[in-house]
């Protein structure tokens, strides 16, 4: 159903989560369709990392890793995140980066399936998946990885030798989402691990590691959870699989007894063994401060309006002759809606400079993120009306539109 604004203006006013946005700072006249890459900042975060820095660090020293508890705040981050994931305590932790996460339950899955060697991921999934993949699995003998066209293809690759699979939960180009229960079902029973990547959903629809059976779980801080600019990450490894695990960065952090200062290596037991170095402290502290937010909403009323709202963008943009390449479907749609234009770049920039904040996926896909907690009815509705002026007037042919930045 196409709406007009004051349909749209009415939706508002019922909103259940409306009140949420006073919970984030964003800038006046900007329409942010973007938390899918970079999250807006929560409006509690600066005095958060303040704290941490004039008070923890600036009058408390190195104290701050006993009296502060920032030594335990990996693991306590990763309880809180916990809830959000469908996870119980002690199986998410808070650490490094997605790229290096993925490096350590790959490594993990590699060593808990000897003799299997291969490890299936999609050719067009996010393409640090693809390169860690690749490094990690030239560091074991015959091991290969194996790109599927997509992953409807899994099924025909599922052989005796598939050691681990990895897939995202959702495609960060065009915004499909996978079955995670199905496809995890599917792998265990070719005697395989699954390690999901949900970068794209955490934060954005309510996720079931352990209802689903999920083995190794990977994601990243700093988009829908709203934890800053190269916020840090977080891995998930189901406590079946934690007395065995070995990953390979074996820092003294995953160490049993770290200040004993011993030369040989021995991994602490739980979670913490997929710690690895000193903890990045400052970007904790703005994750930390992210979840007091998501600590008052339900995910399930997060997932409801996110549906409404990227319905509600399709259906506006539909009469613009642009190929919405986002399934329709609910149960088949994360949080993003994306759309072919063959000069997508030069109409990003348009929109940007409009105050409209999407991004742009090379080749042609126009990605538009919707975030519920601070985006409203009437942001969506302007967002498309913005969209179509600047199609229709043609102002993204102005060629300093095209002129590419270092980040597209």
């Amino acid at each position: 159903m196409r709406r007009n604004r004051e349909e749209c203006a009415a939706l508002d006013a019922a909103d259940p989560l409306a009140a949420m946005r006073q919970e984030f700072t964003l800038p006046e006249g900007v329409l942010y369709l973007d938390g899918n890459s970079l999250g807006a900042l929560p409006s509690g975060t600066p005095a958060r990392v303040a704290r941490m820095i004039e008070h923890e660090w600036g009058h408390g020293l190195i104290r701050s890793w006993n009296d502060a508890g920032w030594y335990g705040l990996p693991a306590r981050l990763g309880d809180r995140l916990a809830p959000m994931l469908g996870a119980a305590p002690g199986q998410v932790v808070v650490c490094d980066s997605t790229s290096v996460n993925l490096f350590k339950v790959l490594g993990a899955a590699l060593r808990l399936r000897p003799g299997r060697r291969t490890v299936l991921a999609e050719r067009v999934a996010f393409p640090t998946d693809l390169y860690i993949t690749e490094g990690v699995t030239s560091l074991f003998d015959g091991a290969r990885s194996v790109l599927l066209p997509s992953a409807a293809d899994l099924d025909a690759h599922l052989g005796e030798d598939v050691a681990a699979v990895v897939l995202s939960h959702v495609d960060y180009r065009t915004g499909e989402l996978l079955d995670m229960a199905a496809v995890t079902e599917r792998v265990h029973r070719a005697g395989a691990l699954m390690i999901w990547d949900v970068c794209h959903t955490a934060g954005a629809l309510p996720i079931s590691f352990d209802d689903c059976d999920v083995d190794f779980a990977v994601g990243c801080g700093y988009k829908y959870l709203n934890g800053g600019p190269g916020a840090p990450a977080f891995l998930y490894a189901a406590e079946r699989h934690q007395g065995e695990a070995r990953q390979p960065l074996s820092g003294w952090f995953g160490h049993a007894r770290p200040f004993a200062f011993e030369p040989g290596y021995e991994p602490t037991g739980g979670i913490r063994r997929f710690l690895t170095g000193t903890p990045p402290l400052l970007g904790m502290a703005a994750l930390d401060a992210s979840l007091d937010v998501w600590e008052k909403v339900d995910l399930a009323a997060v997932r409801a309006k996110s549906l409404a709202l990227t319905s509600l963008f399709m259906d506006l943009v539909e009469p613009l002759g642009l190929e919405v390449v986002t399934p329709r479907t609910e149960e088949l749609r994360g949080s993003q809606v994306a759309v072919r234009h063959e000069d997508g770049y030069a109409v990003v920039q348009a929109l940007i400079e409009r105050g409209v904040i999407g991004d742009f996926r090379a080749p042609d896909l126009i990605r538009f993120g919707f975030t519920p907690l601070y985006l409203s009815y009437v942001d969506v509705w302007e967002a498309a009306r913005h969209l179509r002026e600047v199609l229709e007037s043609g102002e993204w042919r102005d060629e300093r539109f095209a002129r590419r930045s270092d980040v597209t």
